[in-house]
Formats: structure tokens, C-alpha cells, sequence
């Protein structure tokens, strides 16, 4: 349900692979390479993580929102390497029987994974480089 990939996400594949009959919700989440950030045109993002410590952060967030709501599956996956303008970085799915405990899981996922899960992103643009560490 946890994966570092450098091959291009599905959202179909993350959301079928946690769809369970007893579930009445299934909340997604997917970032997407924009083509600015911080006042900055972006030509494509580098990804790199650690890994088996990113896997062990997101088995921790898993944790944190079962303490917190009642769901049923979550999964979180996320792309390194070169990606461009478009492409999905990042895919989170929550399933649970009501919608509200998947639509909160879900939201407070992505945000701890920008908090505490080791992957830093290269931003590339016309005028240089510059990397963004956790929290961005």
C-alpha cells in the first residue's frame, strides 16, 4: 500500500487496490508538477527520497489516522526522478465506510507526508535549480 516508484502513477491502480464492498468512500488525492512555483517558471521537478525510511513515515501517518478516524485501507504512493509539467507526483487514497472519516483521512495524509516523510524535489527552471526539502 506504500511505494517509492520512479514509474508513472496510477490513479485508477491506487484507488482499485484499496476499494473494499464495505466501503462507501474512497477520497484521492494527487499532486501534479505545476508550471510555477514561488513566483518561479518550472521547467520539471527532481524527485529523490530515502526510501525505506519514506515507507516507514507513511506506515507512521497510516497509524496517526487510524488513532484519529475509522477507515479501512489507505495507500501512498509516491514518483521520484525527472517529472514533468503534469505528471501525478504523489497519489494518496483513503478508504472508509462514510465519506467524512475518507475526505479528513486524506487531507491530513498530505500534509503529514509534506511534514515528515524524507523526499526532497528539485525545481528546474529556465534561470537555474534549486531543491526543496521536506515541508514544501
Amino acid at each position: 500500500m506504500y511505494e517509492i516508484t520512479e514509474k508513472p502513477l496510477s490513479v485508477e491502480g491506487v484507488v482499485s487496490a484499496i476499494t473494499r464492498r464495505t466501503c462507501g468512500a474512497v477520497a484521492s488525492f494527487v499532486g501534479v508538477v505545476r508550471e510555477s512555483s514561488r513566483g518561479r517558471q518550472i521547467s520539471y521537478l527532481e524527485y529523490e527520497a530515502y526510501p525505506e525510511m519514506a515507507i516507514a513515515k507513511m506506515r507512521q501517518i497510516e497509524g496517526e489516522i487510524r488513532q484519529k478516524w475509522e477507515i479501512e485501507q489507505i495507500a501512498i504512493h509516491h514518483r521520484v526522478g525527472r517529472l514533468g509539467i503534469g505528471e501525478a507526483s504523489v497519489v494518496i487514497a483513503v478508504a472508509a465506510a462514510p465519506r467524512q472519516p475518507a475526505l479528513e483521512a486524506c487531507a491530513y495524509a498530505i500534509e503529514r507526508l509534506k511534514q515528515i516523510v524524507p523526499i526532497w524535489k528539485k525545481e528546474v527552471s529556465p534561470d537555474g535549480s534549486t531543491w526543496v526539502g521536506m515541508g514544501s
